[in-house]
């Protein structure tokens, strides 16, 4: 395959990231985590492959991950935990529903009140 015929390579494992509900750098968009301007520019991911963010998808169709360290949920405070397993989780969730609706990029972000 042409290098111009491939999608987002991710940086940790080099693989392409093949589907949007994969993609670590538009859960990032999704939540506010990163600017539309900046999508360009950002380096890709998959999901799995940043478990620090993935331990906090918390749904019955992802398998979940547990992160060992310094930065397993398990030792941060239980409120912030479960505001983040929220945040996370339903940008997941919206993650997987712009495929299906097939909606433009400014339309992908949660809307935040």
């Amino acid at each position: 395959m042409a290098k111009c015929d491939q999608g987002y390579l991710c940086i940790v494992c080099g693989q392409e990231v093949e589907n949007i509900e994969d993609s670590g750098l538009y859960l990032r968009y999704i939540i506010g985590e990163v600017n539309e301007d900046e999508l360009q520019l950002q380096p890709e991911h998959h999901i799995r492959c940043n478990p620090a963010m993935a331990q906090f998808i918390v749904d019955d169709h992802f398998n979940p991950v547990i992160l060992e360290g310094p930065f397993d949920k398990r030792e941060l405070d239980a409120s912030e935990v479960l505001l983040r397993e929220q945040l996370v989780t339903s940008g997941w969730k919206r993650l997987c529903e712009v495929k299906s609706k097939q909606l433009a990029i400014s339309e992908f972000p949660l809307k935040f009140q």
